[in-house]
């Protein structure tokens, strides 16, 4: 599939790019990918000099878009000074930041001339960008994308049949409508998710209404009109329960989060008792890979219980494991 896809996806060298989401909300998403680049001998690092991409405090208009670019500017240094300059978020708003940061850099000489000065006048010298540093399209690639370009060698790797399940995917919005020139799969009726779940034999239920409506969070949105980020949620859900899905499937922490957080509260207002669970793209492939739903997918952080899809599964698990429980 590499050959049709008209678009670099890289196998090594790569700076996996840690998300704050993933990493105080959903870790299991972190573990999962890990776990399946390994599987796939994909070569990456984790950069502890990485900072956050600020996508929360720049959408919530406290990082401005100088600052928020020159953050990118010194992430950039640090993956390209440890020879793995192909940053892989696994957050759809990273992989829009860091885009419009390189971007930015590359484009606007004032801006890069600016974030430069700055570097230079608190000794940061080192962390001078360079315009072309950085390619926005070639070196910035979400997880999604790479299992995508190795969706036809996963069978290779199959310890679980996931197809008694019944599937629906979402994808993020800033993956797909923000830079939406470098989307695989479509952005109208995005199916890069699908294509990767029908390669594992698991045919999911395609298009249903609603499937590119957002998912609601709206970041600030969530917080400062929860009513109306829950009303767009409320259809979101509505028409996912009309298809009685059993898993819905995201590649965003974000709307992980706004999916699985808030289900019991959508619930509770619709009055509907359907259980659907909510798991990352990397999780179900690592869990199509054999992997401990609770050691790597880490489904114990999870709000909406993933066991009833074991269950349905016939997936064995443990829920008394000493890692799950604290002793008295």
């Amino acid at each position: 599939m590499a050959e049709k896809l008209k678009k670099f996806i890289p196998t090594k060298d790569i700076t996996l790019f840690r998300s704050c989401l993933v990493s105080a909300e959903y870790p299991g998403i972190e573990s999962s990918t890990m776990y399946v680049f390994d599987k796939l001998g994909i070569e990456y690092e984790i950069n502890r000099n990485q900072s956050c991409c600020t996508g929360l405090g720049h959408y919530y208009d406290i990082f401005d878009e100088l600052s928020t670019t020159a953050l990118g500017a010194r992430n950039f240094h640090h993956a390209i000074a440890s020879g793995h300059k192909h940053h892989v978020p696994m957050c759809a708003t990273c992989y829009a930041i860091l885009k419009n940061a390189a971007k930015t850099l590359n484009e606007k000489d004032e801006v890069r001339e600016e974030i430069n000065k700055s570097f230079r006048e608190n000794g940061l010298e080192h962390l001078e960008y360079h315009k072309g540093d950085i390619d926005p399209v070639d070196d910035i690639t979400h997880v999604v994308d790479i299992l995508y370009y190795f969706k036809d060698k996963l069978p290779k790797y199959k310890k679980v049949d996931l197809s008694n399940i019944k599937i629906a995917t979402h994808h993020g919005c800033h993956y797909c409508k923000v830079h939406y020139n470098d989307t695989i799969g479509g952005v109208r009726d995005p199916k890069i998710i699908d294509e990767i779940c029908e390669a594992m034999g698991i045919s999911t239920i395609g298009w249903y209404n609603h499937k590119t409506l957002t998912c609601g969070c709206g970041f600030r949105q969530r917080y400062a009109n929860r009513d109306l980020s829950l009303e767009v949620s409320e259809d979101k859900f509505e028409s996912l329960y009309e298809e009685e899905v059993d898993v819905l499937v995201v590649m965003c922490p974000n709307c992980h989060l706004q999916f699985d957080r808030y289900e019991h509260v959508i619930q509770k207002q619709t009055g509907h008792k359907h259980h659907m669970a909510v798991l990352n793209i990397a999780q179900l492939v690592a869990l199509y890979m054999g992997a401990d739903p609770y050691k790597i997918l880490g489904i114990q952080t999870h709000t909406t219980n993933v066991e009833p899809i074991l269950d349905k599964l016939k997936i064995p698990y443990n829920p008394e494991e000493d890692y799950l429980h604290v002793k008295e």
